[in-house]
């Protein structure tokens, strides 16, 4: 919606759990890719980073990592509207693999 906020990282740590409930992904590896997004964002020369921008590092990172935990946070941070929106991702992931 616009509104600024500072950059939390245990949004993004939380959203990647919630993602991955009741998979068999590290808590660990999860906390490794929400450094490695915070030390990417600290490294650039950007002073603000866009939600769009964070969700699409997440997703990048959460692909190779948990295939269903990647739908998960992709049906959220997209926000499928309906089911032919979410197949559509499952095909679009399906092709790149």
């Amino acid at each position: 919606d616009g509104t600024r906020q500072s950059f939390d990282r245990n949004k993004i740590l939380n959203s990647m759990v919630r993602a991955c409930d009741k998979r068999k992904v590290d808590l660990t590896d999860l906390d490794k890719i929400t450094t490695e997004i915070e030390q990417s964002i600290q490294n650039s020369l950007d002073r603000e980073v866009s939600t769009d921008k964070l969700g699409e590092m997440v997703m990048a990172r959460l692909k190779p990592l948990d295939e269903v935990a990647y739908i998960r946070f992709a049906s959220v941070y997209r926000r499928f509207q309906d089911v032919s929106s979410f197949i559509h991702e499952i095909n679009n992931f399906l092709e790149e693999k």
